[in-house]
């Protein structure tokens, strides 16, 4: 039945729901790395462990795989443009970002509204994904500002109800 689901529907379909946007990092060889990841989740809370899934064609997350380690960073509703620059192949998407290494080395970047510092706990081979389980190592964060929303193909930011 699942060879029967039409791939543009299924897009449309899971583009109705939401999801937060992060930059996981890493830093092989001493050189910054980041993919943009959607699909962020906390898993156990013990043993504190989080995971994301990245296309198992990507040339970026065996690089930052390599180093046993990565570092999640919650972007805010501000930084889609931030986002946005580790999508585009033109420039350095670094410049002007401030980061500074957190304990694993990965890069962590202040001005995100959290990171989370994370050791290889397990990649699950999903489909055409990897599933990527981490332990968490180091937690940060700051009390304001609002998560980067991503849905239908568009940015947007999360309102508290009234």
């Amino acid at each position: 039945m699942a060879d029967q689901i039409d791939g543009d529907l299924y897009r449309k379909v899971l583009g109705r729901y939401p999801t937060g946007v992060t930059l996981v990092t890493g830093c092989p060889d001493g050189e910054p790395l980041a993919i943009v990841i959607g699909s962020f989740v906390s898993v156990s809370m013990d043993p504190p462990l989080v995971g994301f899934l990245v296309g198992e064609g990507s040339l970026t997350w065996p690089r930052i795989e390599s180093t046993g380690s990565f570092c999640v960073n919650v972007l805010s509703d501000v930084q889609a443009d931030l986002s946005n620059a580790f999508f585009r192949r033109d420039g350095d998407p670094w410049s002007g970002t401030g980061w500074e290494p957190a304990p694993s080395g990965s890069p962590l970047i202040p001005s995100c509204l959290a990171s989370i510092d994370c050791s290889i706990h397990e990649v699950v081979d999903a489909g055409d994904h990897v599933f990527v389980v981490g332990l968490v190592e180091h937690l940060t964060h700051v009390d304001e500002g609002s998560p980067l929303v991503f849905l239908g193909g568009r940015y947007g930011s999360f309102t508290e109800p009234d």
